[in-house]
Protein backbone atom coordinates (compact mmCIF):
# COMPACT_ATOMS: atom_id res chain seq x y z
CA UNK A 1 0.00 0.00 0.00
CA UNK A 2 2.82 2.37 0.93
CA UNK A 3 4.60 1.55 -2.34
CA UNK A 4 1.47 2.44 -4.30
CA UNK A 5 1.15 5.72 -2.41
CA UNK A 6 4.80 6.50 -3.04
CA UNK A 7 4.38 5.86 -6.78
CA UNK A 8 1.26 8.02 -6.85
CA UNK A 9 3.01 10.81 -4.98
CA UNK A 10 6.00 10.56 -7.31
CA UNK A 11 3.73 10.83 -10.37
CA UNK A 12 1.95 13.84 -8.87
CA UNK A 13 5.28 15.49 -8.14
CA UNK A 14 6.47 15.02 -11.74
CA UNK A 15 3.12 16.30 -13.04
CA UNK A 16 3.37 19.37 -10.81
CA UNK A 17 6.95 20.09 -11.90
CA UNK A 18 5.94 19.77 -15.55
CA UNK A 19 3.20 22.38 -15.23
CA UNK A 20 5.46 24.65 -13.19
CA UNK A 21 8.18 24.54 -15.85
CA UNK A 22 5.65 24.94 -18.66
CA UNK A 23 4.03 27.94 -16.97
CA UNK A 24 7.43 29.54 -16.39
CA UNK A 25 8.47 29.04 -20.02
CA UNK A 26 5.21 30.52 -21.29
CA UNK A 27 5.58 33.53 -18.99
CA UNK A 28 9.19 34.09 -20.10
CA UNK A 29 8.14 33.97 -23.76
CA UNK A 30 4.84 35.84 -23.59
CA UNK A 31 5.76 38.62 -21.14
CA UNK A 32 8.38 40.37 -23.35
CA UNK A 33 6.08 40.02 -26.37
CA UNK A 34 3.20 41.53 -24.42
CA UNK A 35 5.33 44.44 -23.18
CA UNK A 36 6.71 45.03 -26.70
CA UNK A 37 3.25 44.99 -28.28
CA UNK A 38 1.75 47.24 -25.59
CA UNK A 39 4.56 49.76 -26.12
CA UNK A 40 3.92 49.80 -29.87
CA UNK A 41 0.16 50.19 -29.37
CA UNK A 42 0.57 53.09 -26.92
CA UNK A 43 3.07 54.89 -29.16
CA UNK A 44 0.86 54.35 -32.19
CA UNK A 45 -2.11 55.81 -30.31
CA UNK A 46 -0.15 58.83 -29.08
CA UNK A 47 1.31 59.67 -32.50
CA UNK A 48 -0.77 58.30 -35.36
CA UNK A 49 1.42 59.99 -37.99
CA UNK A 50 4.59 58.14 -36.98
CA UNK A 51 5.72 54.54 -37.16
CA UNK A 52 5.85 53.25 -33.55
CA UNK A 53 9.18 51.97 -32.28
CA UNK A 54 10.77 50.42 -29.21
CA UNK A 55 14.27 51.64 -28.47
CA UNK A 56 14.50 53.11 -31.96
CA UNK A 57 13.58 49.82 -33.66
CA UNK A 58 10.36 49.52 -35.67
CA UNK A 59 8.86 46.21 -36.82
CA UNK A 60 6.94 46.33 -40.11
CA UNK A 61 5.12 43.81 -42.28
CA UNK A 62 6.11 43.60 -45.96
CA UNK A 63 3.08 43.51 -48.25
CA UNK A 64 4.69 43.35 -51.71
CA UNK A 65 7.55 41.65 -53.55
CA UNK A 66 9.14 44.88 -54.80
CA UNK A 67 12.35 43.97 -52.91
CA UNK A 68 12.41 40.32 -54.03
CA UNK A 69 14.48 38.19 -53.58
CA UNK A 70 16.11 39.91 -50.58
CA UNK A 71 12.81 40.76 -48.91
CA UNK A 72 9.53 39.05 -49.73
CA UNK A 73 5.87 39.70 -49.06
CA UNK A 74 4.94 38.24 -45.68
CA UNK A 75 8.32 38.95 -44.09
CA UNK A 76 8.63 40.95 -40.89
CA UNK A 77 11.40 43.54 -41.15
CA UNK A 78 13.13 45.55 -38.44
CA UNK A 79 14.20 49.11 -39.18
CA UNK A 80 16.30 51.35 -36.95
CA UNK A 81 16.02 55.10 -36.64
CA UNK A 82 19.08 56.86 -37.99
CA UNK A 83 20.20 60.34 -38.98
CA UNK A 84 19.65 61.19 -42.68
CA UNK A 85 23.34 61.95 -43.19
CA UNK A 86 24.17 58.34 -42.27
CA UNK A 87 22.31 56.96 -45.27
CA UNK A 88 24.56 55.73 -48.08
CA UNK A 89 23.94 54.60 -51.66
CA UNK A 90 23.00 50.92 -51.53
CA UNK A 91 21.29 51.12 -48.13
CA UNK A 92 17.74 49.83 -47.82
CA UNK A 93 15.53 52.38 -46.09
CA UNK A 94 11.92 52.61 -44.98
CA UNK A 95 10.13 55.88 -45.67
CA UNK A 96 6.73 57.48 -45.98
CA UNK A 97 5.84 57.34 -49.66
CA UNK A 98 6.12 60.91 -51.02
CA UNK A 99 3.89 59.95 -53.94
CA UNK A 100 1.03 59.02 -51.61
CA UNK A 101 -1.28 61.18 -49.51
CA UNK A 102 -1.49 58.45 -46.89
CA UNK A 103 0.95 57.23 -44.25
CA UNK A 104 1.95 54.35 -46.51
CA UNK A 105 5.49 53.17 -45.71
CA UNK A 106 7.77 51.85 -48.47
CA UNK A 107 11.03 49.93 -48.06
CA UNK A 108 13.36 50.33 -51.06
CA UNK A 109 17.04 50.66 -51.85
CA UNK A 110 18.82 54.01 -52.19
CA UNK A 111 20.09 54.45 -55.75
CA UNK A 112 21.25 58.06 -55.60
CA UNK A 113 21.65 60.82 -52.99
CA UNK A 114 20.90 64.44 -53.87
CA UNK A 115 21.75 67.50 -51.79
CA UNK A 116 19.79 70.74 -52.15
CA UNK A 117 21.32 74.22 -51.91
CA UNK A 118 20.25 74.42 -48.26
CA UNK A 119 21.84 71.06 -47.43
CA UNK A 120 18.57 69.12 -47.34
CA UNK A 121 18.91 65.55 -48.54
CA UNK A 122 16.69 63.59 -50.90
CA UNK A 123 17.10 60.00 -52.03
CA UNK A 124 16.30 58.33 -55.31
CA UNK A 125 15.04 54.86 -54.48
CA UNK A 126 14.09 51.68 -56.29
CA UNK A 127 12.80 48.25 -55.39
CA UNK A 128 15.25 45.45 -56.17
CA UNK A 129 12.59 43.72 -58.27
CA UNK A 130 11.63 46.90 -60.17
CA UNK A 131 13.05 48.06 -63.50
CA UNK A 132 12.64 51.77 -62.80
CA UNK A 133 13.31 54.23 -59.99
CA UNK A 134 10.46 55.30 -57.74
CA UNK A 135 8.45 58.18 -59.22
CA UNK A 136 9.20 60.67 -56.45
CA UNK A 137 12.51 61.36 -54.65
CA UNK A 138 12.32 60.81 -50.90
CA UNK A 139 12.90 63.90 -48.72
CA UNK A 140 14.82 63.34 -45.49
CA UNK A 141 11.79 64.23 -43.38
CA UNK A 142 10.06 61.12 -44.74
CA UNK A 143 12.72 58.77 -43.41
CA UNK A 144 11.48 56.11 -40.99
CA UNK A 145 14.72 54.18 -40.60
CA UNK A 146 17.33 51.96 -42.16
CA UNK A 147 16.63 48.29 -42.76
CA UNK A 148 18.47 46.01 -40.32
CA UNK A 149 16.97 42.53 -40.29
CA UNK A 150 14.10 40.39 -41.49
CA UNK A 151 12.25 37.40 -40.09
CA UNK A 152 10.96 35.39 -43.02
CA UNK A 153 7.24 34.67 -42.98
CA UNK A 154 6.57 36.18 -39.56
CA UNK A 155 4.64 39.03 -41.16
CA UNK A 156 2.05 36.51 -42.34
CA UNK A 157 1.67 35.34 -38.75
CA UNK A 158 1.20 38.95 -37.60
CA UNK A 159 -1.43 39.52 -40.31
CA UNK A 160 -3.21 36.31 -39.30
CA UNK A 161 -3.21 37.41 -35.65
CA UNK A 162 -5.11 40.55 -36.65
CA UNK A 163 -8.05 38.43 -37.79
CA UNK A 164 -10.72 37.13 -35.40
CA UNK A 165 -9.65 33.52 -35.93
CA UNK A 166 -5.99 34.44 -35.45
CA UNK A 167 -6.74 36.38 -32.28
CA UNK A 168 -8.58 33.39 -30.83
CA UNK A 169 -5.90 30.90 -31.92
CA UNK A 170 -2.80 32.89 -30.97
CA UNK A 171 -4.00 34.89 -27.96
CA UNK A 172 -7.23 33.62 -26.39
CA UNK A 173 -6.41 29.90 -26.52
CA UNK A 174 -2.86 30.28 -25.07
CA UNK A 175 -4.22 32.47 -22.26
CA UNK A 176 -6.92 29.91 -21.45
CA UNK A 177 -4.33 27.12 -21.48
CA UNK A 178 -2.02 29.12 -19.24
CA UNK A 179 -4.83 29.79 -16.77
CA UNK A 180 -5.83 26.13 -16.93
CA UNK A 181 -2.27 25.01 -16.25
CA UNK A 182 -2.07 27.37 -13.30
CA UNK A 183 -5.42 26.13 -11.95
CA UNK A 184 -4.27 22.51 -12.15
CA UNK A 185 -0.91 23.37 -10.59
CA UNK A 186 -2.63 25.17 -7.71
CA UNK A 187 -4.95 22.20 -7.20
CA UNK A 188 -1.99 19.82 -7.02
CA UNK A 189 -0.22 22.14 -4.58
CA UNK A 190 -3.30 22.44 -2.33
CA UNK A 191 -3.80 18.66 -2.25
CA UNK A 192 -0.15 18.13 -1.37
CA UNK A 193 -0.30 20.81 1.33
CA UNK A 194 -3.43 19.25 2.82
CA UNK A 195 -1.81 15.81 2.77
CA UNK A 196 1.31 17.16 4.52
CA UNK A 197 -0.84 18.99 7.07
CA UNK A 198 -2.93 15.89 7.78
CA UNK A 199 0.24 13.81 8.16
CA UNK A 200 1.70 16.36 10.58
CA UNK A 201 -1.50 16.49 12.63
CA UNK A 202 -1.60 12.68 12.75
CA UNK A 203 2.00 12.60 13.93
CA UNK A 204 1.27 15.20 16.61
CA UNK A 205 -1.75 13.20 17.73
CA UNK A 206 0.39 10.07 17.94
CA UNK A 207 3.00 11.89 20.05
CA UNK A 208 0.28 13.29 22.29
CA UNK A 209 -1.20 9.82 22.77
CA UNK A 210 2.20 8.36 23.60
CA UNK A 211 2.84 11.18 26.07
CA UNK A 212 -0.51 10.56 27.77
CA UNK A 213 0.25 6.83 27.88
CA UNK A 214 3.64 7.38 29.54
CA UNK A 215 2.05 9.81 31.98
CA UNK A 216 -0.59 7.22 32.93
CA UNK A 217 2.08 4.52 33.35
CA UNK A 218 4.15 6.78 35.62
CA UNK A 219 1.14 7.46 37.84
CA UNK A 220 0.39 3.75 38.18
Amino acid sequence: MNAMNDEKEKGTSVFSKFFTVLGTVLCVILTPILIFNCTLIVKSYLNKNAVPDVGGYSPMIVLSDSMFPNIEAGDLIICKKTAPENIQVGDVISFFDPASNTNNVVTHRVIEIKTAWDGALTWVTRGDANNADDSSPVPENNLVGIYKQKISGLGNVAIYMQTTQGLITCVVVPVILLLGFDFIRQGIYERRRKKDTDALLAELETLRAEKEKRKTEDLS
